[in-house]
């Protein structure tokens, strides 16, 4: 399917079924929430990297307009629903302050990973999580997770994000963040050893010499 929507260019990467709070000031972008709403249709967040729009991006849902301002700014609370890829920007629409594109989505298969790669991600996770002291609940059952809910809490750039959302295979994403966690878990280890390191500078240590051979 090829349509056109209504865009928002961030510097962020959003995945289909990720609840995201923004709070829409620029008056353009005022303009395209208040007609998403009337109408009943979806924007599209195309990701910005390196100061450059990106041809890939998701679209969300407006869920709720949380509170509105006396300036006509608001928050509101969206969800990502699909994957797109842009085919031409429309930067200037007759009559409106926003921009938007023409876009198609990709397939996209969001089931057919493999229980034993997320058998090894999850723990991965947590053990780095454990490294930096740092509780979180994934609000899921392990066996209900999908690649798309932990995404973002894996300590990725931007950048490496937006190959993920590139990725339109759960294995393949699957795949992609067991190599990253392979990578990420030493660099964890690496920091808590430097953090030893650093609380000991001083203390009197109790080492035992070398022993040659005799």
């Amino acid at each position: 399917m090829t349509n056109f929507i209504p865009i928002f260019p961030l510097n962020i990467v959003v995945y289909p079924g990720e609840k995201l709070n923004l709070h829409i000031f620029e008056a353009r972008y005022i303009e395209m929430v208040r007609e998403c709403i009337s109408k009943n249709k979806n924007f599209g967040i195309p990701s910005v990297i390196n100061n450059e729009v990106k041809e890939l991006g998701t679209a969300v849902k407006i869920l709720s307009v949380e509170k509105e301002y006396k300036n006509g700014s608001m928050d509101i609370k969206t969800e990502g629903v699909e994957v797109f890829r842009i085919l031409e920007v429309i930067k200037t629409i007759e009559g409106k302050k926003y921009s938007g594109a023409i876009v198609n989505y990709p397939a996209n298969n969001l089931d057919g990973g493999s229980t034993a790669l997320m058998n090894k991600i999850l723990p991965a996770m947590r053990a780095v999580y454990k490294q930096l002291k740092v509780d979180k609940d994934f609000n899921k059952n392990d066996e209900d997770l999908k690649v798309y809910d932990i995404a973002h809490l894996v300590g990725m750039t931007v950048e490496e994000e937006y190959i993920l959302l590139e990725l339109n295979n759960e294995l393949h994403r699957q795949e992609y963040l067991r190599r990253h966690l392979n990578k990420l878990l030493p660099l964890v280890d690496a920091l808590e050893n430097l953090r030893h390191k650093i609380k000991m500078n001083g203390h009197f240590r109790n080492l035992e010499g070398f022993k040659f051979g005799e």
